[in-house]
């Protein structure tokens, strides 16, 4: 269920709005009532059929994706999908075989920041920012993960973030009567938690990537935003604020905060999962994504798990140059190649994020926080809001493995992962982003 990013915040550049008889949006607004984008693909007189790779593989985000492709079909007749749901981690060998292909998709899965520089290489995207002038400043700083080099080659459909998820009956059985906002304050509420026998800290990692959620918000707290910027940039850690964070993770990793054998825990599959483990009361909380409120409920018989999550931000590091109020989080989306029919592709993807579809996305998806702020109304659970207002609040740093390169990110993945296990130092993480991309 993790997507991606929005990077280190970089002012949104737009270009002036093309007149493109082709694609009469005619300046609609995508977060009005328009139901269908606009009408260009109908009118155009030829059929059209776009394939679309999406990650939505399993129910209900599936079945969803469907019904938003069924009812484009009914208002454009001409335009038809041919659509392949896949799992999210399959994208990270088909799509880089695809686009060195004759035939990539025309509509696949993007998440935006230096993944999407390793696309843009390959010639094979499509610049939307003639198309979508007209109303991609509607979604703020949100697109802005979907540019390169200040153009809009993807465009995301939803936004994340990473927070604490914690059960609200396990707290109050120790006595924990308010959440954490400092560091001194988490580990004083998992030593409450330990006394009353209760493990403080799900960890799946064995999936490797919820490892770094930890290490990054040390980072983010350590480093400045300026700092985070110019590191992403160039793709190099050496700066003293990541050796900080490693040494933060270190003294908090000696507090024992997680369950027994958490490196060959899974994050989001099965009843012993990390997500599975708050699921069924058997660990207090679980730092993770706003997705965590679509993946619990398939994880335990308990018909009320959504009611006992709550959710707080990652606290404050006493000493650290970065903002207390900045978060990490990302987004997913969705690219168009040049293979892909115009002005359809990009219509559809106004289509995707125009109001009355994110909030189907919302409310029927459980997508978590959508890309176009004003779906953001039909956010019902508490704990969503509380995360939504922390995103919406602050700075949003991406996450660091969809930030850099493919090869990077993952180095940095593994790098942590080993840490974790015991098997790395802090030269080792510091020195994975740099070595992997040849910097």
């Amino acid at each position: 269920m993790r997507g991606s990013p929005k990077p280190v915040v970089i002012a949104m550049a737009v270009a002036a709005a093309v007149t493109i008889a082709a694609c009469s949006s005619s300046g609609s607004s995508s977060s009005g009532n328009t139901g269908g984008g606009s009408s260009a693909s109908s009118s155009s007189g030829a059929k059209v059929t776009l394939t679309w790779w999406h990650n939505g593989n399993t129910q209900p985000l599936e079945g969803v994706w469907q019904s938003v492709a069924n009812a484009y079909h009914a208002a454009h007749p001409n335009v038809s999908f041919s659509i392949d749901p896949i799992q999210s981690d399959l994208f990270k060998t088909k799509m880089p075989i695809a686009l060195k292909s004759n035939n990539p998709p025309d509509i696949y899965q993007q998440w935006g920041g230096g993944q999407e520089v390793d696309h843009f290489k390959t010639g094979k995207l499509f610049n939307l920012t003639p198309l979508v002038s007209s109303w991609v400043s509607e979604l703020g700083s949100a697109a802005a993960g979907w540019q390169v080099n200040g153009q809009q080659y993807g465009l995301p459909y939803d936004q994340h973030v990473v927070g604490f998820w914690y059960r609200k009956d396990l707290f109050a059985k120790a006595g924990i009567t308010s959440t954490p906002t400092t560091l001194a304050d988490l580990e004083s509420d998992d030593t409450k938690l330990k006394s009353h026998g209760i493990v403080p800290m799900a960890l799946g990692g064995g999936s490797q990537w919820p490892d770094a959620f930890f290490w990054e918000y040390f980072a983010v707290r350590e480093c400045s935003t300026s700092v985070l910027q110019q590191s992403i940039k160039a793709i190099n850690m050496t700066a003293p604020c990541f050796s900080q964070a490693t040494k933060d993770l270190s003294a908090f990793m000696a507090t024992n905060p997680f369950q027994p054998a958490f490196n060959g825990t899974q994050a989001q599959q099965g009843a012993g999962s990390s997500a599975g483990l708050v699921a069924n009361g058997k660990a207090a909380m679980e730092l993770q994504g706003d997705w965590e409120t679509a993946v619990v409920p398939s994880l335990t018989t308990d018909k009320n798990i959504i009611s006992e999550l709550g959710w707080f931000p990652f606290p404050s590091v006493p000493g650290g140059a970065g903002t207390p109020s900045t978060v990490l989080g990302g987004g997913d989306g969705f690219s168009c190649t040049t293979a892909a029919p115009e002005p359809a592709c990009a219509d559809f993807l106004q289509y995707v994020d125009s109001t009355p579809v994110q909030e189907k996305l919302v409310t029927q998806a459980n997508i978590g926080l959508p890309a176009n702020t004003q779906a953001e109304s039909v956010l019902t659970n508490p704990a969503l809001k509380a995360a939504v207002q922390a995103h919406d609040g602050g700075y949003v740093a991406e996450y660091f493995d969809i930030a850099f390169p493919q090869a990077p990110g993952l180095a940095l993945d593994a790098a942590l992962a080993n840490f974790f296990a015991g098997k790395g130092s802090n030269s080792t993480i510091v020195n994975s982003v740099s070595s992997s991309s040849g910097h």
